[in-house]
């Protein structure tokens, strides 16, 4: 992977951390009030395109969405995915392969 697009996909975890962060904000604030929520499908999406650490600020500045087994079981399915993804990543390229 060349350098460039390390920074690339960085900012775009950057990105989308704050865009998951504000969703976790937004939603937690509906919920008090009773109003329309966001649906947890988008949250997911969001996370997985790589705002995973943005949500995890999220859960705990907001206090939400942790009491929800399944949706937290999905949401660490995710984090799985990224530590997996990067660890093979960075074992590629000590190895010379990418």
């Amino acid at each position: 992977m060349q350098s460039w697009a390390i920074w690339v996909v960085a900012g775009v975890h950057g990105v989308m951390s704050v865009v998951a962060l504000l969703m976790y904000g937004w939603d937690k604030r509906r919920a008090v009030r009773g109003r329309w929520r966001i649906t947890e499908s988008s949250m997911h999406w969001v996370e997985l395109l790589g705002g995973w650490p943005g949500a995890w600020v999220g859960q705990r500045m907001f206090r939400h969405k942790r009491a929800k087994g399944r949706y937290m079981a999905v949401f660490w399915g995710i984090v799985a995915m990224h530590v997996v993804g990067w660890g093979a990543v960075i074992w590629m390229k000590s190895r010379g392969i990418w």
